[in-house]
């Protein structure tokens, strides 16, 4: 029987409860997720906070830049309400679903079981690279140990689409626990989402062409030991999936929320996967769903 992938949890059971909640994290151990994935920003006094935007917009109450507001301000921002899901009061209530990163780990010392964590540093930073910083010493403060990536019960790995980044992380992280994401760059998905005028979106879409080749090479060079590439990466480049495999290279992909895209990774040898619904992907390979 082939060993099968192992799980993490998009920002928790993000398909069930709000994004990066205490909810969304809570039901993910109760799905048997291996793990979870968690976005980090810097609040304006310098606290890691799980949110996956540069701004409040979509996923809270508030508006303007995460990095504007304190810790003690965020922690006002409903930031639930949104999905629409009512949430178990075991869960706990409304004030208390918006995690500093030190909420999410306090989360998973109490999981009572071993938990996989992956942190994805979110770029581009207000701070640059004083994320990275920032959370090297956060963890070490925690305890985490740099030679094995562990912090009591939580195995830790470090992801992001910006090269330097993983170059950064790679002074004090160890090698198998960098995962450089990697996606295709889509000028209309650029110009969709950002609105910016055509010399500027030129710009950016040069810039991100450039990381990804960058953080290809480090992948193919053997500076990280993993690799993430998402769903439609993973489809339009599977002989390129299937190399990394077979060179010993860790795939973690994301984000995989239906069966036939996982068992289609599967196939190609992906070792992880990162889902917004993680019951229904492990079930998926516990012959329990069709």
């Amino acid at each position: 029987m082939p060993v099968p992938p192992v799980i993490f949890a998009h920002r928790g059971s993000s398909g069930t409860y709000a994004e990066h909640t205490r909810a969304a994290y809570l039901q993910a151990l109760s799905d048997g997720a291996d793990g979870v994935e968690c976005d980090v920003h810097l609040s304006r006094d310098g606290h890691l906070v799980c949110i996956h935007d540069t701004t409040l917009d979509r996923t809270t109450s508030g508006s303007g830049p995460v990095a504007d507001l304190t810790l003690a301000e965020l922690r006002t921002l409903d930031v639930a309400s949104w999905k629409g899901a009512g949430i178990p009061a075991e869960y706990g209530g409304g004030s208390e679903q918006f995690l500093s990163l030190a909420d999410l780990l306090l989360i998973l010392r109490r999981a009572g079981r071993p938990v996989k964590l992956a942190i994805e540093l979110k770029h581009p930073s207000p701070f640059g690279l004083r994320l990275e910083e920032s959370l090297i010493a956060f963890l070490m403060d925690e305890g985490w140990d740099p030679e094995s990536s562990m912090l009591g019960n939580i195995e830790v790995s470090f992801m992001s689409f910006n090269p330097d980044s993983m170059r950064q992380l790679a002074e004090s992280a160890p090698h198998h626990m960098l995962c450089q994401l990697v996606s295709d760059v889509s000028p209309k998905e650029v110009r969709d989402a950002l609105h910016f005028g055509p010399i500027a979106e030129g710009a950016l879409i040069t810039l991100m062409r450039r990381a990804l080749k960058e953080g290809e090479q480090l992948v193919n060079h053997h500076e990280v030991g993993m690799v993430g590439p998402g769903v439609r990466y993973a489809r339009h480049h599977p002989e390129r999936v299937r190399k990394w495999v077979r060179d010993g290279v860790r795939v973690r992909a994301w984000t995989v929320n239906t069966v036939k895209d996982a068992r289609f990774l599967a196939n190609l040898g992906v070792q992880e996967m990162t889902t917004d619904y993680p019951a229904r992907i492990r079930m998926a390979f516990e012959g329990n769903q069709e």
